[in-house]
């Protein structure tokens, strides 16, 4: 079983996740295709409470954090996960600050949850090589799309994981999009039915690198069952428990 997380980075309900549920209807597709099973979750940050870290080291015990709200489930999801799709609007050239809080906590309790490993002298991140995939929109052409992708794939390589693109040349880095100024929430729906050639090209590269993404998770699976030798070392505990 591969399981896929959705994310809406996106504080509203709107252009960010109708295009991560073009993405996972991809997935289920493919999956179906192939004859994989598979599980899809979605989530979003809209309405969640998300404290920033502060960098406390509270959750170096046991690699829970200390704060006490949405946080927590959200950790569970994404550690259950094999694949991870992330959703994101462009805010301020860069992520939403909801989903760069859960990006940082997220990060410093791993080390926590892994302190095992680790010694006084060196901490190691343990790789748990989920895939992870990144669509990015905003208001305005070049406003930020590709600074918002590689903030989620310098997180999905600090965290151990691996960045999935989609092909070209709809997508180098990642599936970006922009609504041509319309500031509302329904624009790429509304300019994709209306036969924008803009609002295509990043529906196409939202569902070919989510493909991408779920197609790896299963060759990794099925190749990590004939490395057990090299998935002994420690470094790959969450990811060689991901196979059990």
């Amino acid at each position: 079983m591969i399981n896929v997380l959705g994310m809406s980075g996106s504080p509203r309900k709107g252009n960010s996740e109708y295009l991560l549920n073009l993405a996972m209807d991809a997935i289920q597709a493919r999956a179906t295709e192939l004859g994989e099973p598979v599980s899809l979750v979605t989530d979003t940050i809209r309405g969640k409470k998300l404290a920033g870290c502060t960098m406390c080291q509270g959750c170096m015990d046991d690699g829970k954090c200390i704060k006490k709200d949405d946080f927590e489930a959200m950790q569970e999801e994404w550690l259950r996960a094999d694949v991870i799709i992330y959703s994101v609007p462009v805010y301020h050239m860069g992520i939403p600050a909801q989903l760069k809080a859960f990006i940082d906590r997220l990060g410093n309790s791993m080390f926590g949850r892994y302190k095992s490993i680790n010694d006084d002298e060196l901490s190691v991140m343990p790789k748990p090589l989920k895939t992870i995939g990144c669509i990015s929109q905003g208001i305005h052409l070049c406003s930020g799309q590709e600074h918002t992708m590689t903030q989620i794939i310098n997180h999905a390589l600090i965290s151990g994981c691996i960045p999935v693109t989609g092909s070209l040349w709809e997508s180098y880095i990642g599936a970006g999009g922009w609504t041509a100024n319309d500031e509302s929430r329904h624009a790429l729906k509304n300019q994709s039915l209306g036969g924008s050639e803009d609002a295509r090209v990043v529906e196409v590269a939202s569902r070919t690198m989510a493909v991408f993404a779920f197609e790896l998770a299963v060759i990794l699976r099925k190749g990590g069952i004939n490395c057990q030798k090299i998935l002994k070392s420690d470094t790959y505990i969450p990811f060689r428990k991901s196979l059990e």
